[in-house]
This record gives structure tokens, C-alpha cells and sequence, in this order.
């Protein structure tokens, strides 16, 4: 088994545990290699000396490895699964940020977790992906999306108009903040915090989600994963943004229609034995746990 390396090379705390993983796997005679951010981020700490292996950027980090392991938050996995590209390599997120529902393993658990994945104790999960595509090819910075999609006001004041249809038929035409496109995996993140539901991850449905809505009846919807959903923000003064994973595009052409639709490939996640969604709901929404005790029923 080879392993990439990468992570968030803002993140103070990344370093120490990179370190040590590292002389680990030089111990043990596993073989791995660094993306190039990475290596040099080391290199700068005096945490490694000369080249140790291969320094690679993004793309080929993921070709020549079998399983990447992406340390930081969330956001940080999001982030790897973009640089990587579409490929089949699954990624095992080591969580250093917050709340990690994509990056579920702690630090302190990464050298069990290799010990697992060695003697095969894991799972792929292939995760949906939303693509998103305009009359204008090149007008998008970010095509697609493993978590979702928003439309949104861009910092102006006022609400942004944007009309849905749902394969040719009308849904709605929403009078919001905006409006947000996720995928299952997408539904514990932004979708959740302004009203979403939350879907398990083998769920075949896309969420569509108002942010502020100007009308209290207007809530989610969920959708089936075959759909095609066409949005457009009708026309106004004000410039708003198309945002990918939260990776932004301002735009100020109005009427222009978004076509979203699932992608034709997956996102790979590589899951432990014993993981389960349940257990993550519960460990990181506390679900369970007593106000008083703080222990989990």
C-alpha cells in the first residue's frame, strides 16, 4: 500500500503529527510520498532533511498512490478531492480541524487506522457528486461538487431572485439569500445549518435548500439523484456568486441558466471497520447526550 500525503499547510498543528507519521512509515518500510506544499512546508520546519520520497504535485500525488491521506478539517478534504481531480483514489481524511464530518479520523487514531487499512479492515464508500454546467463553458471556476452547489446574494443588500425547474417542469422561483444545491454527503454541511435535512450517504437524492427564504412556506425538497435541475437568478442591479464546495465565482450576467445534474463520477472515501454515519451523528451533533452528564445514553 502507498500512501500521499497532503493537507493544510495553514494549519500550525499539521506538522508535528506529519512528522511523526512520517518517520513512522519510514520505520515500518511503508512506502509513501508528499505533495510537493507539503514536503516543502517540512522542509522549511527542519522536520525532514534532504529528499525522503517522492514530492509530487496534486494530480500525479493521487496516481501514484493508493490511498491519500488529506490532513486537516473538512474543508481541507474538500480541497484535496478538487487538486486530486477525478480519479478513483479514495481518501482518508485525518481530522485536525473541528467537527470533521468528512475528516473522521483523529490524530491520535492515524497509526491504528493504517495498522486497519494494511490488514484490509476497511471499505470504499463512492460518493455522489454534482456537476454544473452554463451556455458559457468557461465561465465557472469549479464544474463540480462533492458537498454542493449556492447561489447567493454576493454581499449586497437585497434578496436575489432565482427561478428552478426541475427536469423542464417549474418548482419554484425563490425569493432568498439564495439558494443551496447538496448532495447527501453536502447534507450535514451549509444545506444543514440553514434547515436542511440530513440524508445518510447512500441516499439517491439532491437537496435543494433556500437560504432565508422571503417566504416562510418555502422549505427543502428533496430530489431523486436522477434529476436535472435548471436555476436561473433573474435579472437585477446587483452581481451575485456561484460557489463550488465554497470556492467562489462572482458573476454579474443575469438569466443565465445553471444546469445541475449528477456527475458521472464519484468521490472515493475510505471508511474503517466499526465506522459507521449513525455513530458519527451521534459523536459529533451529540446525539444522546445528557445536558447534565455529558455522557452518551
Amino acid at each position: 500500500m502507498i500512501y500521499g500525503l497532503t493537507g493544510n499547510p495553514t494549519k500550525s498543528q499539521i506538522w508535528p503529527p506529519m512528522h511523526r507519521l512520517i518517520e513512522w512509515l519510514s520505520e515500518k518500510e511503508m512506502p509513501f510520498c508528499l505533495h510537493q506544499p507539503i514536503a516543502d512546508g517540512l522542509r522549511e520546519r527542519d522536520l525532514i532533511d534532504g529528499t525522503i520520497c517522492d514530492e509530487l504535485d496534486a494530480e500525479r500525488l493521487a496516481k501514484e498512490s493508493d490511498i491519500v491521506l488529506s490532513f486537516g478539517g473538512d474543508g481541507t478534504l474538500l480541497r484535496t478531492t478538487h487538486e486530486t481531480g477525478p480519479n478513483a483514489t479514495p481518501v482518508l481524511g485525518v481530522n485536525i480541524g473541528r467537527l470533521g464530518f468528512l475528516a473522521d479520523i483523529e490524530v491520535e487514531d492515524l497509526f491504528e487506522a493504517i495498522y486497519a487499512i494494511e490488514a484490509g479492515d476497511y471499505s470504499i464508500e463512492e460518493r455522489m457528486v454534482l456537476e454544473a454546467t452554463t451556455p458559457e463553458s468557461d465561465i465557472l471556476d469549479v464544474a463540480w461538487a462533492l458537498n454542493e452547489f449556492v447561489l447567493d446574494r454576493s454581499g449586497e443588500a437585497g434578496l436575489i431572485e432565482i427561478d428552478v425547474r426541475v427536469d423542464g417542469e417549474e418548482l419554484n422561483t425563490y425569493w432568498a439569500d439564495g439558494l443551496i444545491m447538496s448532495t447527501p454527503t453536502g447534507s450535514t454541511a451549509y444545506s444543514l445549518s440553514t434547515g436542511g435535512p440530513i440524508l445518510t450517504p447512500g441516499v439517491d437524492g439532491i437537496i435543494l435548500t433556500p437560504i432565508a427564504p422571503h417566504t416562510l412556506t418555502v422549505r427543502p425538497i428533496v430530489l431523486p439523484g436522477s434529476v436535472e435541475i435548471n436555476a436561473r437568478v433573474l435579472g437585477n442591479d446587483q452581481p451575485y456568486v456561484f460557489a463550488a464546495d465554497g470556492r467562489s465565482t462572482v458573476l454579474d450576467t443575469h438569466d443565465l441558466q445553471f444546469t445541475v445534474q449528477r456527475a458521472e463520477h464519484t468521490v472515493n472515501l475510505v471508511k474503517l471497520g466499526g465506522q459507521h454515519f449513525f455513530k458519527t451523528l451521534r459523536k459529533k451533533l451529540m446525539w444522546g447526550v445528557s445536558r447534565s452528564t455529558k455522557e452518551e445514553r
